[in-house]
């Protein structure tokens, strides 16, 4: 018999009870229905303490309201039973029939299996890496670019229609001191005689560019370089930010029009070697968006001005504050300077006005967690332009510390003392790096432990769930017959605990990806499956699948050939391979 269309659970439950609360709670009464997977099996397959949450409020027995629930629930025909347990929990066991449909839907679904349409293709945008192009990405940008990623394969799973952005910092001071950087190395290249200020880059790179520019152009760019340090008095002088700003004025007055040619060369070369960087590690944008763009179209300026119509502006000092107190900063912001120069801030607000102005729906912005002081400013302008803060999401992302031989590494672009990201895809492979940075919540800090990444053991999450898929793809390989046949074997003789368990498994991986989505954590999908390659290699060790007993041996195939397309569309999620050999 051909299993009906594939239930939702949760969503079935929920519209079940919908009537019954309609009747005996106020409506007014904001409840949530939530349906929970018990720990222990013998509690059944899904949980729900609604009787409780609803005790208190309509001043009666939780177990007496938990028997209206359930004369609703036990209209369902998913249910074998249902128990009340404690004080007013229900507890909801499927029947095994029900468990049994699971392995046909995955392996008709595909790649597809576990997608759905929570997201009803809302246009939603995730802006994540976004690091000043001044330098190789080190480890640290490498977990923004692997949980950015990871998120917006969750959400584009979930229905959404994702848009993944990286916003280009090219428009700010840090450019300019690289540019200053390179033409002092290729000044040096000039036999130059000239103090490299220790607040400028320092990198490998910055000679490497330097080199670059020597071969292609000779001498072209020496400009007077004895003029450049004039008015410098002591070494210590020339470390003060302060004398790095009026270096920086003097190169683009010495360099005259030929700044720019240092300016962009600089840019195209580290922007080029951050995307083919990121393109290796399996992370691509849709969209790479130019701060210069927004003052080059007026943007900046028009978004202040709109403020200002609006009276959320003063001006003290010469400079123009943004009244953010108002909306609950903790003080007000400078969004354009005395010297008329406009703030890191007003460009960014000119950027997620810009957003908005693209029609998303939502906005989902990747942020280091040492950025959250700066939520409440930039939500702060989102309200005083007449937009609703909450479709503006910010996900904090905590470095990650790097630890190799039990030694922490440092990072640093300016001091040029920094393990890259490519350093760490060449060490661990692509896979471990992907994995590992998702396997915490982002907004916690990670010890990145480089011995177990690359190590070929149990202990090693990657490498675990990547060998059951590989042991999966090996018996079916020794089977030999066609894997198509599985999708409509019969699945009754599938009776043992384990694979009841492991059917379980199946079930829950829709709404994992739905939970993943909705609270934007990626790491939910690979805390899951690792559990599920666990109890998979549990039933492999005590299992034979290749029976002489035909319906047993298809049935069981059927099952592992389901939980090889799970884990395959899980790693995919998380952009890591599904290796069919080890």
């Amino acid at each position: 018999m051909n299993p009906p269309a594939q239930p939702n659970f949760k969503s079935h439950l929920i519209e079940l009870l919908r009537p019954v609360l309609s009747e005996i709670a106020p409506q007014d009464l904001d409840v949530d229905i939530e349906f929970a997977r018990p720990k222990q099996a013998d509690h059944g397959d899904y949980s729900c303490n609604l009787a409780m949450q609803l005790a208190k409020p309509l001043r009666r027995s939780p177990r007496d309201i938990a028997g209206l629930l359930i004369d609703a629930l036990s209209t369902s025909p998913y249910l074998e039973k249902i128990e009340i347990a404690g004080a007013g929990f229900i507890n909801l066991f499927l029947k095994t029939i029900v468990k049994q449909w699971f392995p046909r839907y995955v392996l008709e679904g595909g790649g597809k299996f576990g997608h759905g349409n929570m997201g009803a293709g809302i246009k939603i945008q995730v802006e994540f890496v976004s690091a000043n192009p001044t330098g190789p990405l080190h480890v640290g940008h490498g977990r923004g670019a692997a949980f950015g990623a990871s998120l917006a394969n969750v959400l584009a799973a979930a229905g959404f229609s994702v848009a993944r952005e990286y916003y280009v910092n090219d428009a700010g001071r840090q450019m300019d001191i690289l540019a200053l950087s390179t033409w002092l190395r290729y000044l040096e290249l000039h036999g130059a005689a000239l103090r490299f200020p220790g607040n400028a880059y320092q990198g490998e790179y910055v000679r490497d560019m330097a080199r670059l520019i020597h071969k292609a152009h000779g001498g072209r760019y020496l400009h007077q370089p004895d003029l450049l340090f004039e008015g410098i008095s002591s070494e210590a002088d020339a470390d003060t930010e302060a004398q790095l700003d009026r270096l920086i004025a003097s190169a683009k007055k010495l360099l005259g029009q030929d700044y720019a040619y240092i300016h962009n060369f600089v840019l195209t070369e580290q922007l080029g070697d951050c995307r083919n960087d990121l393109m290796e590690f399996g992370v691509v944008f849709d969209t790479w968006f130019s701060e210069q763009s927004l003052f080059d179209s007026g943007a900046v300026a028009q978004a202040v001005q709109l403020l200002d119509q609006q009276n959320y502006l003063y001006q003290q000092d010469g400079a123009k504050w943004f009244r953010s107190m108002h909306f609950g900063d903790e003080k007000d912001r400078v969004v354009q300077r005395e010297n008329g120069q406009f703030t890191y801030f007003a460009s960014d607000i000119a950027y997620h006005l810009n957003k908005f102005e693209r029609g998303f729906e939502r906005v989902i912005d990747v942020w280091g967690a040492d950025h959250h002081g700066y939520i409440p400013r930039v939500k702060s302008a989102l309200q005083a332009l007449a937009l609703d803060p909450a479709r503006l999401e910010i996900a904090l992302v905590q470095f990650a510390v790097l630890y190799r031989n039990g030694q922490k590494a440092s990072m640093s672009t300016r001091s040029g003392e920094f393990v890259t990201l490519r350093e760490l895809r060449q060490e661990v492979g692509n896979d471990a790096a992907r994995f590992f940075y998702v396997l915490r919540k982002s907004d916690q800090h990670l010890d990145f432990d480089l011995d177990l990444a690359k190590s070929q053991s149990n202990d090693n999450p990657v490498y675990y769930i990547q060998y059951a898929h590989a042991r999966v793809c090996s018996v079916l390989e020794q089977w030999g017959e066609a894997r198509e046949t599985l999708v409509t074997a019969d699945m009754t003789p599938l009776t043992s605990p384990v694979e009841l368990s492991l059917l379980q498994k199946l079930i829950d991986y829709p709404e994992m990806v739905e939970a993943a989505a909705r609270e934007l954590s990626p790491h939910l999908i690979a805390f899951y499956l690792r559990e599920l390659a666990g109890e998979f290699h549990s039933y492999y060790n005590a299992t034979r699948f290749l029976v002489p007993e035909i319906p047993l041996r298809l049935a069981r195939l059927g099952l592992i050939a389901a939980v090889r397309q799970v884990l395959m569309n899980g790693l995919e999620l998380l952009g890591v391979s599904a290796p069919e050999k080890m």
